[in-house]
């Protein structure tokens, strides 16, 4: 039946559900093993949501379970794509994904720590930036004690590499 015969109050609802983090086209995704397992516990978590889904009426149930598909839909393809990145295999003296680097900003006597992770699991509070972040980029394959400049519009920052871990 065509929706044009379809009374306007028994048409669904299309979910709005927010994009994933952003992989460039063409660009690997890229995960720790950390990241893959938040991966699926993210899905266990949206399927068992699914079990639990609970409302009043069926329009309800349905515009919810549509909200969860589309997520589990956008997950799964995150899922499917992700290359799991065996950090045990990484050069310990230069960085590279999965690197946890120490760095000294500007010249100041104050070191900050980021881990360069997949676009999933990046979060800057914790100390998390995507491998495709512009900072990343920057320090891929550079070793300790050497410089990064990161050219910004009211100026550059230097970045010194002061340590580099694999956990």
């Amino acid at each position: 039946m065509s929706r044009g015969f379809v009374k306007e109050g028994d048409q669904e609802e299309v979910p709005l559900v927010p994009p994933r983090a952003d992989l460039p086209p063409g660009e690997t995704n890229y995960v720790t093993q950390v990241g893959f397992d938040a991966l699926l516990a993210e899905k266990e978590e949206l399927l068992q949501n699914i079990r639990l889904l609970d409302t009043i009426n069926e329009n309800e149930h349905r515009i919810a379970l549509n909200h969860i598909n589309a997520k589990l839909l956008l997950l799964t393809d995150r899922i499917a794509t992700a290359k799991i990145v065996d950090l045990s295999e990484s050069p310990r003296d230069e960085i590279r994904f999965g690197a946890t680097v120490t760095l000294q900003i500007d010249k100041s006597n104050i070191n900050q720590k980021f881990q360069i992770v997949g676009v999933d699991e990046a979060d800057i509070t914790e100390g998390k930036i995507a491998f495709v972040a512009p900072l990343a980029r920057l320090l891929m394959e550079k070793k300790v004690g050497e410089e990064a400049i990161l050219k910004l519009a009211k100026g550059n920052r230097v970045f010194k590499i002061v340590a580099i871990e694999y956990c």
